[in-house]
C-alpha cells in the first residue's frame, strides 16, 4: 500500500495505490481571480490543506494509516518553495509512520501512469505548465527527444489569459473562448523536433492590441501551438520507431489537442492513449502509482533526513532502474 504526494506547483494532490489499482485520489488546487501563480502563496496553501487531503484520501480508500507502506513524493522538478512544503510534510509522515519515502521525478510519473491505459512502450506527448517535451524510453532512460526552447505550453497559455486578466489557470477559459473563434494567421515555430512560443505570443498580444477578438485569438493560438506539438510528436513517432502516443499533462485536457493527437496516430496507423482528466492534471495517484512500482524495484530511502528536493532535474537525468 503505497501513498503518493504532489506538490510540484498550484495542485496539493494526495493519491493512495495498491497493486496498481488506485484507491483514493484527492487533492486541493491554489487558484487566483487574476494574475499567475504566486509561488510562496502556493506552498502556504499546500501547508495550509495537507492534513485535510491526507485524511480524505485515506477515508476515500478505506484504509488506516498503519497500513501504508511507504510514502511516495514528488521531489522534482518544480517550484522550490511547493516542492519544500511536500518534503517537509512527507518526512513527518514518514517519521510518525516509521515508513520510507519514495523520491519521484513528476515528468516520469505523467509517463508511467499510461500504463494504466494500456500504453506499453509509447512517445509522450508531455505538455503541462512548465513542462514541454516529447519524451520515450531508451538505453535505460527516458529520452527527451524535442522539447520547448522557452516556455512550457501550460505557461505560454496562463501567460496569454492573464494578458487577458482571465484569471489561473488559463487553459479551461482559452478553450472555451476558441470554440467562438476563427483562424488568424500567426507565427508558427518548430525547429526538428523542438517547439517555441515566445513570438507567438507576442503576436497575439500585438493582434489583440490592433483590435482582434479574444476568441479569435484563443482559437488561432491553439491550433498553432498545438498543431507544433502534435508535428514534433509525429517526428519522434518516426525516429523511434514507435507505435503508442500517449497525451500526458494538465494541458492534455484540452478536447482540441486530444483530437488531433488522435487524428494524426489515425493517419499514422499508431494507437493514442489518454489517461482520463484526474490523472492528466497534477495528482497523487500517479505520485504513488510510480512510487510502487519503484518501492517493488528495491528504491526506497531509509535515511530521510539527508533527502531533498531537485527543483531542476530533468526527465533524462532519472535512472530508470525499474524496468
Amino acid at each position: 500500500m503505497i501513498i503518493g504526494i504532489e506538490t510540484t506547483a498550484h495542485t496539493f494532490g494526495v493519491g493512495i495505490v495498491d497493486k496498481g489499482k488506485i484507491l483514493a485520489n484527492e487533492k486541493d488546487a491554489y487558484t487566483t481571480e487574476s494574475g499567475g501563480i504566486i509561488p510562496m502563496d502556493a506552498a502556504t496553501h499546500h501547508k495550509e490543506v495537507s492534513e485535510k487531503i491526507w485524511k480524505g484520501a485515506l477515508e476515500v480508500a478505506g484504509i488506516d494509516e498503519d497500513k501504508i507502506d511507504a510514502i511516495a513524493i514528488s521531489q522534482a522538478p518544480g517550484l522550490p518553495p511547493c516542492l519544500a512544503e511536500g518534503m517537509r510534510f512527507a518526512k513527518k509522515k514518514a517519521k510518525e509512520l516509521d515508513v520510507p519515502l519514495v523520491p519521484i521525478n513528476h515528468c516520469v510519473a505523467h509517463l508511467e501512469i499510461g500504463k494504466i491505459v494500456g500504453a506499453k512502450d509509447p512517445v509522450m506527448l508531455y505538455a503541462s505548465g512548465a513542462n514541454t517535451q516529447i519524451i520515450a524510453y531508451a538505453e535505460g532512460k527516458y529520452r527527451v527527444f524535442g522539447e520547448t526552447l522557452d516556455t512550457g505550453i501550460g505557461n505560454f497559455i496562463d501567460n496569454f489569459a492573464r494578458y487577458f486578466d482571465l484569471g489561473f489557470p488559463g487553459g479551461p477559459k482559452v478553450e472555451k473562448l476558441a470554440k467562438e473563434g476563427k483562424y488568424i494567421e500567426v507565427p508558427y515555430t518548430i525547429k526538428g523536433m523542438d517547439v517555441a512560443f515566445s513570438g507567438l505570443l507576442t503576436k497575439l498580444k500585438q493582434l489583440y492590441e490592433k483590435g482582434e477578438s479574444k476568441e479569435d485569438l484563443a482559437f488561432s493560438l491553439q491550433e498553432t501551438a498545438f498543431a507544433t506539438l502534435v508535428e514534433a510528436a509525429e517526428r519522434a513517432l518516426a525516429h523511434t520507431g514507435k507505435k503508442e502516443l500517449l497525451l500526458g499533462g494538465g494541458v492534455g485536457c484540452n478536447a482540441r489537442l486530444q483530437e488531433m493527437c488522435k487524428l494524426m496516430c489515425e493517419e499514422r496507423g499508431a494507437k493514442f492513449f489518454v489517461p482520463e482528466r484526474s490523472l492528466l492534471v497534477d495528482n497523487g495517484a500517479m505520485i504513488a502509482y510510480l512510487g510502487e512500482i519503484m518501492f517493488n524495484a528495491g528504491i526506497r530511502v531509509e535515511d530521510i533526513d539527508n533527502l531533498d528536493i531537485d527543483s531542476r532535474q530533468r526527465t533524462d537525468m532519472v535512472d530508470v532502474r525499474w524496468k
